[in-house]
């Protein structure tokens, strides 16, 4: 058995607890309110207007752009509204807002794509919508196609699922297995890739057992065990465990000889060569100690949240805090209307106990946000460059390298939010290279 390189890492309150949730698929809304920005790159542009009738798997969004991937209508109805709001990320969006008939009906003459060879393979990944599933929302598409594929060696398949709280990924793997395996061998068959780690945390052990009795024939497909520690499925960090390389700042994972790939991407992008239906639904985990009943939810992209918690009982409490994604590195919304996107992989709810940040005391020096970090960056040394604008000093502290995990922060005694300092920084340096 493989034994994996070890990069620093901190011992984070697991609180799986929907692992034993079974996956319930929610009942279809009266309406979906859907984005037009979705992914990393340039945004779509509506393809519809109001008073058109959509159906299911239709486009409805799309750019001209590489650095983009198309965006599908998962009801049939009609679109009443195109209007622009702010998002939870500070940037104003198109939403198209469709009024579903209860029919679903599927758009004409969709049906699995041809695929044989690259080029097919990399127009249907694109075709199907197809973004990174954990987080980044990156077009597979793109990540799929360096300009230097030939020097790929390795696909990692990222089942880590380090985040608090978050199952999805977890139950994605037990039951949708064969999308998984079928999935990962579409993926080498037709990219060129000799190997590939699935790399899954050790306290995931049934999908562990169930992958690896499912692949022993496989040899060329390898299942890893890795430490439940924090953040395991930071790209950066899963590449050093799975591999051992160090991915240099500036670099992407393929100037290395690796292509990382969500394990619900990979599930996602075997649906769609079956079966031609675009990504129009998302597994996510509901959780939180404002959420009356914890559950793991199939939901249509568009769906408010809102409801999405309405179906997981309610609130129990009254929420200070909703985040999507973990408490690590998920996005805070400011209204519990916001619809799902693509990269959702949880919605998560807490109370003022839970979402109250903690009062900030003086820095004592003990080191423990340097020793936490997975990047070996220097997080007291950033926060001190930042204060004083000092953009070279910043550079030469590699701030941009920082991924945000908040390990620093969550490992702080006096409580200093040094990831948020961080992203500051980094915002800094950008905008300092720019003038």
């Amino acid at each position: 058995m493989r034994v994996s390189k070890h990069l620093p890492a901190i011992h984070v309150e697991h609180n799986k607890n929907t692992m034993n949730c079974p996956t319930e698929k929610m009942p279809i809304p009266d309406k979906v309110y859907v984005s037009m920005v979705q992914h990393i790159g340039a945004p779509c542009q509506p393809k519809v207007a109001v008073g058109d009738l959509v159906k299911v798997g239709q486009v409805i969004g799309d750019s001209d752009a590489y650095v983009s991937a198309p965006i599908h209508s998962g009801v049939s109805g009609k679109v009443t509204a195109i209007e622009t709001t702010m998002t939870s990320m500070g940037i104003w969006d198109p939403i198209v807002t469709i009024v579903l008939d209860k029919k679903q009906e599927v758009v004409e003459g969709l049906a699995p794509p041809v695929v044989t060879d690259k080029d097919s393979f990399l127009k249907a990944v694109r075709d199907s919508g197809l973004v990174g599933l954990g987080g980044a929302a990156f077009p597979t598409h793109v990540k799929f196609n360096p300009k230097n594929l030939d020097e790929v060696d390795t696909l990692i398949i990222n089942g880590a699922e380090c985040e608090p709280y978050i199952t999805s990924d977890y139950r994605a793997m037990l039951e949708d297995t064969d999308y998984i395996i079928g999935g990962i061998k579409n993926t080498m068959k037709y990219l060129g890739i000799k190997r590939c780690i699935i790399a899954i945390e050790e306290n995931k052990a049934p999908a562990i057992k169930l992958l690896r009795d499912l692949l022993k024939d496989s040899p060329e497909i390898e299942v890893m065990e890795l430490r439940s520690l924090y953040p395991q499925g930071a790209e950066r960090v899963l590449i050093y465990e799975a591999t051992g390389r160090v991915m240099p700042l500036g670099k992407l994972p393929a100037d290395i000889g690796a292509i990382v790939s969500n394990i619900t991407s990979i599930i996602t992008l075997e649906k769609y060569l079956q079966t031609g239906m675009p990504l129009v639904a998302k597994r996510i985990t509901v959780d939180g100690t404002a959420v009356r009943t914890p559950k793991n939810v199939e939901v249509l992209i568009g769906t408010p949240i809102n409801e999405i918690i309405e179906f997981c009982g309610g609130y129990k409490r009254v929420p200070r805090k909703i985040l999507m994604g973990g408490p690590m590195m998920g996005r805070a919304i400011y209204d519990d209307g916001t619809p799902l996107i693509k990269n959702n992989n949880a919605i998560l709810a807490f109370d003022k106990e839970w979402a109250e940040f903690p009062k900030e005391t003086a820095c004592i020096n003990c080191g423990r946000c340097v020793k936490a970090c997975p990047l070996h960056l220097m997080p007291t040394s950033i926060f001190k460059a930042y204060d004083k604008k000092d953009i070279e000093t910043l550079k030469k502290l590699k701030v941009p390298l920082c991924m945000e995990c908040g390990c620093c922060s969550y490992v702080c005694p006096a409580k200093k939010q040094l990831s948020f300092i961080n992203r500051l920084a980094k915002q800094l340096v950008q905008e300092g290279g720019k003038k």
